[in-house]
């Protein structure tokens, strides 16, 4: 059924949350309770009040994620979207993962909602710097401001660029398949509702159950992405 469906699109969207990442090895930090997070809210350092008043802990909590980072690789289910990609099945992935995975397998033209862990930037002009300046205990930038995360905090809006383009691209869409997300963040669980309501067949594939699975034309969980997307590029 979906590889009809992917043959006959004509405009189709991935998009993709946490459940894409872990199959890499990469932990939710949302569930990270353990070891140096056992007694902390991950959530709280992730925040805009941990970078300004909390900081140490908030630089020790990304030093974790960006060495985590850097030890995983994309998995066969990045790879298959990609080539997809390229050979025009599906036309816009859309991300609420910051890990950079979609781009290091190939693919192009990837809206990250959250922003990435990729980089770091000035918090004073802005500059930008390779991520890896956080494992190299570097912080401050040259014009001495403090370098954080290329991510959307707690207490920060989505960039407003990456989510029009989202927002267009789900009223545009004649199939939007979610891979890994619980659909449970706002705005970003808005999207395949505009989608549905546009018109586009709504393929949703998660461990879990999600808010949204009575809207879905498609339903998979219990299964791993990697291996249900290798079962549809077999058929294709």
């Amino acid at each position: 059924m979906i590889e009809r469906w992917l043959k006959e699109s004509s405009y189709t969207v991935v998009f993709t949350g946490a459940g894409m990442s872990t199959e890499s090895g990469l932990p939710d930090f949302r569930s990270a309770k353990s070891g140096l997070w056992r007694t902390k809210n991950p959530q709280q350092l992730a925040s805009t009040y941990a970078m300004q008043h909390n900081r140490d802990e908030f630089i020790a909590f990304y030093q974790y994620r960006i060495r985590t980072l850097l030890e995983c690789q994309p998995h066969i289910g990045h790879i298959i979207l990609a080539n997809w990609q390229q050979q025009g099945l599906i036309h816009q992935i859309i991300t609420q993962n910051v890990d950079g995975f979609h781009q290091q397998a190939g693919s192009t033209n990837v809206i990250e909602l959250h922003g990435t862990l990729r980089t770091v930037y000035c918090s004073r002009c802005k500059r930008t710097y390779d991520a890896k300046r956080y494992v190299d205990e570097q912080f401050t930038c040259t014009c001495g401001g403090f370098l954080r995360p290329s991510v959307v905090l707690f207490g920060e809006s989505l960039p407003y660029d990456a989510f029009e383009q989202a927002w267009t691209a789900a009223e545009r869409a004649d199939l939007w398949i979610v891979l890994g997300s619980s659909l449970q963040v706002s705005p970003a669980n808005e999207l395949p509702v505009i989608a549905k309501r546009s018109g586009a067949k709504l393929v949703i594939v998660n461990m879990e159950p999600t808010p949204l699975d009575e809207w879905a034309d498609l339903l998979i969980h219990g299964r791993k992405i990697g291996e249900v997307l290798k079962e549809i590029d077999a058929f294709l």
